[in-house]
């Protein structure tokens, strides 16, 4: 059965606070852990409202402290906003904690608008056009044999897992050539997402990571016992969506009807875009389009993001979704 997986933005919605959203991330990771969920992914981003995941490494410390068994990652770790070094020692000591249950995303965007990205970092000396050096730094640190003078510690030895995220050919062109995973983020970006994929694939050279390609691609689901009550939910992740590219981010908002219908040519654009990698349903309505999305593109994990203003219904889209995949639920 093709795996599933979770991708957590740690949301702050609107009247709460990260405080919040931290003990509803843990509760997400423990259901995933009980449902069979492979991976629960956090992703940095900075200076963004609604977002709480910006110390990712701190955060996966206390989820990892509440789970056992499923595996927790950086979906994913914004290289350029840091120092190779700093991040070896952070997830070598996310390993050693948590042995054999840690994954390392590494991507190139900054993970926030420009004038953030030079608070992250004091200048922009730090190029995201140095991210595959970077990368192979990173994976000295953490190897048994480091050719550097300088060691990771704790990191060195541990081999990580290092998986390349994008959204667009090159994260594709990279993770080929390094012979690593390949996770493309067609939740928020899809544009490309067939040709990243046949790209990785046809160009895959195996490494002592991997010896055969893996494609896992980001996925939006919103179920919930009814169609009706799915698209209702899911107008919150359209707001924010719609609010973030027209450069007003801020907190989940509560959902509200027939959003879609109201939005303006532009803005049903951007989401017609997001939705042709989404499913918004009943369980019938999200089994079918998952399964029309697998097969057109022969994924092999999808990793699931569901934001969802209220914190029962987003923990019953993830069951939902998972009763689905196992085919619990009958089709009449």
């Amino acid at each position: 059965m093709l795996p599933l997986s979770i991708l957590d933005l740690s949301p702050i919605c609107e009247g709460g606070d990260a405080a919040q959203s931290f003990r509803n991330s843990l509760a997400l990771a423990q259901l995933g852990e009980k449902l069979g969920y492979r991976r629960y992914w956090l992703a940095e981003h900075h200076g963004m409202p609604g977002i709480a995941s910006a110390a990712t490494a701190v955060l996966l410390a206390f989820v990892g402290a509440g789970t056992s068994t499923i595996r927790i990652g950086a979906g994913g770790v914004m290289l350029p906003n840091h120092s190779p070094l700093v991040i070896a020692e952070q997830f070598g000591t996310l390993e050693s904690l948590y042995p054999g249950r840690i994954d390392l995303g590494l991507g190139r965007a900054p993970g926030s608008d420009q004038r953030t990205a030079q608070a992250l970092r004091r200048n922009l000396d730090s190029d995201a056009d140095q991210f595959p050096q970077d990368v192979l730094e990173l994976m000295d640190f953490m190897s048994k044999a480091p050719r550097q003078a300088v060691r990771a510690v704790p990191g060195m030895g541990l081999e990580v897992p290092v998986w390349i995220l994008g959204s667009s050919t090159f994260g594709a062109q990279l993770a080929a050539h390094f012979g690593l995973p390949y996770a493309f983020a067609s939740h928020f970006a899809p544009q490309q997402m067939m040709q990243a994929i046949e790209i990785y694939r046809s160009t895959f050279k195996p490494s002592a990571q991997l010896q055969k390609p893996y494609v896992m691609l980001g996925f939006n689901v919103f179920v919930a016992d009814t169609d009706e009550q799915a698209r209702f939910n899911a107008t919150s992740w359209q707001q924010a969506f719609v609010n973030l590219r027209s450069g007003r981010p801020g907190r989940l908002p509560a959902p509200v009807e027939g959003y879609y219908e109201r939005v303006g040519p532009a803005e049903r654009a951007l989401l017609d875009s997001v939705l042709s990698c989404s499913a918004v349903g009943s369980p019938d309505t999200v089994r079918t389009a998952v399964d029309a999305f697998i097969a057109r593109t022969g994924a092999d994990e999808l990793m699931i993001t569901s934001q969802v203003f209220d914190h029962k219904a987003r923990l019953r889209s993830y069951e939902l979704l998972a009763e689905v995949h196992r085919g619990a639920l009958s089709k009449a």
